[in-house]
């Protein structure tokens, strides 16, 4: 069970990386994990917009690993994903793990919002 500090340390991070999309025209995911498993994250993952085909390239992660290092995660536990902004244009987007093995992640038909921060559920 995290502490008193880990607990400050991970509400700093959301309030920073929130302050990212609002100054930068960043889009964050946080993804919520659907099981304890091993997880990492590939650099291959791309916010695919619906009608362009559009892709935000993923520019960091937190709380997660980057491929070929796995994190242990239970079921509920979250990482954040942050992307470059999406076209003002966009309404509905996808986002795609694209890697050479299967299990890659994939949400489809994510609708679009003022802020720019979504949740979604991963496995």
């Amino acid at each position: 069970m995290p502490n008193q500090t880990e607990i400050e340390i991970k509400e700093q991070e959301e309030v920073e990386t929130e302050t990212m999309v609002a100054e930068e025209g960043q889009t964050i995911v946080h993804c919520i994990c659907g099981a304890e498993a091993a997880y990492r994250i590939w650099p291959s993952t791309f916010l695919i917009e619906h009608g362009t085909g559009k892709r935000a390239k993923l520019i960091t992660a937190f709380n997660i690993s980057f491929y070929p290092y796995w994190t242990l995660k239970n079921a509920g536990q979250k990482f954040t994903l942050i992307f470059e902004g999406l076209s003002r244009n966009c309404i509905m987007l996808d986002l795609k793990e694209e890697i050479p093995q299967d299990g890659g992640f994939e949400v489809k038909n994510i609708l679009r919002n003022n802020s720019d921060v979504y949740t979604v559920h991963i496995g």
